[in-house]
């Protein structure tokens, strides 16, 4: 370069008439002008070539002009040369800042809070591939067209003509099939559990029974029973005696406004309708206001009206079980294992009082016996004849003789192991048992989980990789409380909340067309958001089902997201080992599917009450569920939005604002509380932002956030309660009194009169006792330490941690 000046400068000055370039200031102007000025020293002589930016042309060192012309491109050259640098800078600045754009734009952090992946992000193929790298939209398009080669119809139909009770040959023969069903897929791993679990039986040559009892307390006429097949598992056995009560849907303030009505439901029986809460929920409520035994009977009012649509017949009863969560309630905490030493000890959420389900006949003719005042006109229902009085009404005798059976489940496995991350675990899972044919409740979603294994299967032989390990199962006693999903949790707990990134459960996915649900924790919201606008609507041709359900409501997430009710099969994944989970559900709208959990639950009927789409809407739960699993076993970064539960804190602490007062006024303060929201919501941000700015290629450092970002949900549970005493200790989903709910529940006694009844259904605690200071503080410290550490396990290594307490 040196040898090339210096040739430069040496040609210049054998020009006798050279050349300057002078920049100079143009008034009035923010420009600058490039001027030429020539100094002739000789007269005669020949005018300089201009030099010119857009043609630069090699002199011709042949003559004299030549050599002018040189010395005049070097000159020029030589004072040009900071400016092109310059601009050749630029040009490089802004190409560079184009590719960084388009690389961030490639990047999971997007938006606030959300975590998403941008259809340009690559797939590598798997060795025995001979494909190209693989994209979001090529995986998407792969997933589409393999799993429209499945036959999910067939396998729906054949699935729900096999009995499969929990425990039954039937279901052991089933057990079978799908395990070899699995193993002869493209599956790394296929295996089995076994657990031995006490599950409840109707007693064949002791069937439960309810009489009419004579003004002398002798039993009178029986009331025939239509079913005797049909039964609550895990009732308390043994008689109930007692007067008749009408207590609507028999929710704690449904039975609070019987009280104020003048009504005691203590001592008596109650009649409560299916519907708003669980099973188990009523007979735990009605157990907190004293009351012996419960009736629990589907009323017409909480079905379709429509007489076009099939309607659940009056001589039916709905199956359903009281046990206050989820496992076998024999031996909570612990596994249901084969040879293991248990504890005398039983779930604390089993109840003390016998339940009953019985048909609508039945119930009206109860309901005619009742005295006492009308009910209110929202307790009205559509029993034909039936005034609706809350009563007393005479004595009846109900008799439960269900027993306890130790009996074996199991739980199949199947695993596609991840390239980059096989540690890290996404589950989905189906129950396979079912009380009856069992359509809806379980063979749609076998059905379905059968296709995801087939389908992910092919896709692998197509040069498919995940980064992170599938994990798909098919579960046994669901029906009877998610006992094998909770079994396995008890497990393998230890192992799991280290390792499961999310659970997606296929249970009670369709049960109508019209409108769609979600119930699912926070983490799970915009991924679900992202989905949806991906998969068509099987209802609405040219529409996607986030099209459909923000048709008449803007609001999305109002109209879809439900929270994670403790009779979810999901729901022992969030709340008991604080894995983020998801349940979708196709809803008829506004009324409930009339067949679940009866043994009109057929394949027929529920084709019927589809109209024919039962095969388009199944399709469309099969693709967001396995859109969903390619999103969460393959981006980079995990897309779970942890900023979301910033929101859900501020709205339900929130909700303690109003008490503020009160508690001041004892000297009482949320202070803390509110110091602990505050510091995970900016540690969330904080996390946000060193996710934008870094690298997506640094696998080390995406490991390191991705094992944050999966622990979130486990830093809601409490660390500070014993998992045997209150196994659900998630602070917002759980239940017992380290709960928000229950805190709120307690705070509220504060302006009801000293009154607890209210607060014991969901906190469980002894009712009449009023607000305690002391138990308030304690709730509160139980709280804001979960809270706290939430805060802080998500702000990373301790030398980041950097809170305002």
């Amino acid at each position: 370069m040196e040898r090339l000046w210096g040739l430069l400068q040496r040609t210049q000055r054998l020009s006798p008439r050279p050349s300057q370039t002078i920049y100079k200031r143009v008034e009035g102007t923010q420009q600058w002008r490039l001027e030429e000025e020539e100094e002739d020293r000789e007269e005669g002589a020949e005018p300089a070539a201009h030099f010119c930016p857009m043609e630069l042309r090699g002199p011709d060192l042949g003559s004299r002009a030549g050599r002018q012309n040189l010395g005049l491109w070097a000159a020029t050259g030589r004072r040009a040369a900071p400016y092109l640098v310059l601009t050749a800078l630029l040009i490089f600045t802004g190409a560079f800042l184009l590719g960084y754009v388009a690389f961030r734009g490639s990047c999971q952090a997007c938006g606030d809070d959300v975590l998403v992946v941008s259809e340009d992000i690559n797939y590598e193929p798997g060795p025995d591939s001979h494909q190209g790298t693989l994209y979001w939209s090529d995986l998407q398009a792969m997933f589409l067209r393999l799993l429209g080669e499945g036959h999910l119809e067939d396998t729906i139909r054949q699935t729900s003509l096999r009995k499969r009770t929990a425990g039954s040959a039937g279901m052991a023969a089933l057990a079978q099939d799908v395990r070899g069903a699995l193993s002869s897929q493209k599956l790394d791993h296929v295996w089995m559990d076994t657990h031995y679990v006490g599950l409840q039986f109707p007693d064949p040559a002791h069937p439960n029974t309810l009489h009419w009892v004579g003004e002398a307390g002798k039993l009178g006429e029986p009331l025939p029973l239509e079913d005797h097949d049909v039964y609550c598992p895990y009732s308390a056995t043994g008689n109930a005696t007692g007067e008749l009560v009408y207590a609507h849907y028999g929710r704690p303030e449904d039975l609070q406004d019987l009280r104020a009505r003048g009504v005691e439901p203590a001592g008596r029986l109650l009649l409560v309708r299916l519907g708003e809460i669980s099973f188990a929920q009523k007979v735990a409520s009605a157990q907190d206001f004293g009351a012996r035994g419960v009736l629990i009977y589907p009323d017409p009012a909480d079905f379709s009206q429509d007489p076009h649509k099939l309607g659940l017949s009056s001589h039916r009863a709905v199956y359903g079980h009281v046990h206050l969560g989820t496992g076998d309630p024999y031996t909570p905490g612990f596994p249901s294992f084969n040879q293991t030493q248990f504890p005398p000890v039983q779930s604390s959420g089993l109840p003390n009082i016998p339940a009953q389900p019985i048909s609508a006949d039945i119930a009206s003719l109860l309901l005619r016996k009742l005295q006492g005042p009308v009910a209110p006109q929202e307790w009205q229902g559509r029993l034909p004849g039936s005034p609706y009085r809350l009563g007393p009404g005479p004595g009846l005798h109900l008799g439960v003789n269900n027993h306890r059976v130790s009996t074996p489940i199991s739980n199949i496995f199947g695993c596609i192991e991840g390239r980059s991350e096989p540690d890290h675990y996404v589950v989905i899972g189906a129950q396979r048992d079912a009380w009856g044919p069992g359509a809806a409740k379980s063979a749609v979603g076998t059905a379905i989980l059968l296709e995801l294994v087939r389908t992910f299967s092919s896709m692998v032989s197509n040069g498919f990789q995940p980064r992170r390990s599938l994990l798909f199962i098919s579960w046994d006693g669901g029906d009877f409380g998610s006992v094998g999903s909770t079994e396995w949790l008890e497990g393998y707990l230890s192992v799991l909340h280290l390792k499961a990134v999310v659970y997606v459960s296929l249970d009670n996915a369709v049960l109508g067309d019209d409108k769609f649900h979600a119930k699912t924790s926070p983490l799970l919201i915009s991924l679900i958001e992202n989905i949806l606008k991906q998969v068509d609507s099987p209802n609405r041709s040219g529409q996607t089902l986030y099209e459909q359900v923000v048709f008449n409501n803007h609001s999305w997430d109002a109209e879809v997201i439900r929270p994670l009710p403790m009779d979810s099969s999901a729901y022992s994944f969030t709340a008991f080992a604080g894995v983020p989970a998801v349940e979708f559900s196709f809803l008829e709208d506004g009324q409930a599917y009339p067949f679940l959990h009866t043994k009109d639950d057929t394949y027929e009927n529920l084709h019927r009450v589809l109209r024919g789409r039962l095969p388009a809407v199944a399709q469309a739960v099969a693709q967001l569920a396995g859109q969903l699993l390619i999103r969460l076993s393959h981006d980079h970064l995990l897309p779970l939005d942890f900023g979301r539960y910033g929101d859900v804190v501020l709205r339900h602490i929130g909700s303690l604002n109003e008490f503020s007062g009160d508690l001041k006024a004892r000297g009482l303060t949320l202070q803390w509380v509110y110091s602990a929201r505050g510091d995970y919501i900016r540690a969330a941000e904080k996390l946000r932002k060193e996710i934008y700015s870094s690298e997506e290629s640094d696998e080390r450092l995406m490991r390191m956030y991705n094992v944050r970002i999966m622990r979130v949900e486990f830093y809601f549970l409490s660390q500070y309660v014993s998992p045997a005493d209150s196994p659900f200790r998630h602070i917002f989903l759980g239940r017992g009194d380290h709960t928000l709910g229950a805190l709120l529940d307690h705070v509220r006694l504060l302006r009801s009169g000293g009154s607890g009844d209210a607060g014991a259904a969901s906190s469980r605690v002894a009712p009449g006792l009023g607000f305690q200071e002391g138990r308030f503080r304690r709730q509160l410290a139980l709280l804001t330490w979960t809270l706290q550490g939430a805060a802080n396990a998500l702000s990373g290594d301790v030398w980041n941690i950097d809170n305002n307490f």
